[in-house]
């Protein structure tokens, strides 16, 4: 029983065979429309934050609240978290999750963290009988909300069919980027290579539109020729081309400034431990950071094109 609601039966629920009982920890801008998506396929779902508001919005779509992590998981088949940072990460598996949920429970860490930190909390959840994985996401709110995500996953080989299922509700496409912090490794560099394209995007359009070039009019040109990027055709930053695109509502939504400027720093920090040169790698996070600085890191990253075109008073205050 759950705050006054039963967990279903999933072996006596006739007709959903497929139901997994699903510990959900973390239901911030990712997590919250990740979980939602567990619970429509018809999984039951007992999900925990700190924010009685997410736990609000997490009961209204199908989950069950929990009144801590040991209550989330104590029964748990598979445990997702999806928290802030790598500190986060190791304390709530090494005291709250490790030890509190069945140690046959598969257990994935969606969050996006250090590459140490996540082989680090494999360790412990290995050593404890645990499989785990590392599994960060590609594809922002929308995609969380829609389920469409990308999982990059570092796992053992033998783990990664089960894990495949276990994300299915959340996921366009789900790959197994190698062993224990691999699928880290995968999100930090693909965010890394993500944050200085739309950097390029941004200054491409700045100066299409100082040289009399129409924005919308080059959308159509780089779209189709060899300027052709994701930050072009999937997220324009100029509004209109991209419908979907957080350029036509102010920048809100998407994927904030402070969350890229986060997945930068991780980058450059993995870059001087391992001795790798990201010259392109740490403009973009001075660039970023100094966009964070001046008030926007709530804005979806695009919004850099504002600050490029020396247009800040065209964003309204967030």
């Amino acid at each position: 029983m759950k705050n006054g609601r039963r967990w279903p039966d999933c072996d006596a629920d006739i007709g959903r065979e497929t139901m997994t009982k699903i510990a959900f920890i973390g239901l911030g801008n990712m997590g919250g429309g990740m979980a939602a998506n567990q619970a429509k396929a018809g999984h039951a779902v007992a999900a925990f934050d700190l924010s009685a508001q997410a736990l609000e919005r997490a009961s209204a779509a199908g989950c069950v609240a929990a009144a801590s992590v040991a209550e989330a998981v104590k029964d748990a088949e598979v445990v997702i978290t999806m928290l802030p940072a790598g500190p986060h990460v190791l304390k709530v598996y090494s005291e709250q999750i490790i030890g509190a949920a069945p140690s046959s429970a598969l257990l994935l860490d969606c969050s996006t963290i250090d590459v140490e930190t996540a082989r680090k909390v494999a360790g412990l959840a290995k050593t404890a009988g645990y499989a785990f994985a590392d599994a960060p996401v590609s594809g922002g709110t929308a995609a969380a909300d829609a389920g469409t995500l990308a999982f990059m996953v570092g796992c053992d080989e033998g783990d990664f069919a089960r894990v495949e299922a276990a994300l299915e509700a959340m996921s366009r496409i789900t790959i197994r980027a190698g062993d224990h912090g691999a699928g880290q490794a995968a999100k930090i560099c693909n965010n890394m290579l993500l944050g200085i394209s739309m950097l390029g995007t941004c200054e491409a359009i700045a100066l299409a539109e100082k040289l009399g070039l129409d924005p919308e009019r080059f959308f159509e040109i780089a779209s189709k020729s060899s300027g052709q990027c994701w930050s072009v055709t999937s997220y324009y930053p100029w509004p209109g081309p991209v419908p979907t695109a957080p350029s036509n509502r102010d920048y809100q939504g998407g994927f904030a400034t402070a969350m890229m400027l986060k997945d930068l720093k991780l980058a450059q920090d993995a870059a001087a431990k391992s001795g790798a040169s990201t010259p392109l790698g740490a403009q973009a996070e001075a660039m970023y950071a100094l966009f964070d600085g001046i008030g926007h890191g709530g804005r979806d990253f695009s919004a850099m094109l504002q600050m490029l075109r020396g247009r800040l008073s065209d964003l309204n205050p967030a």
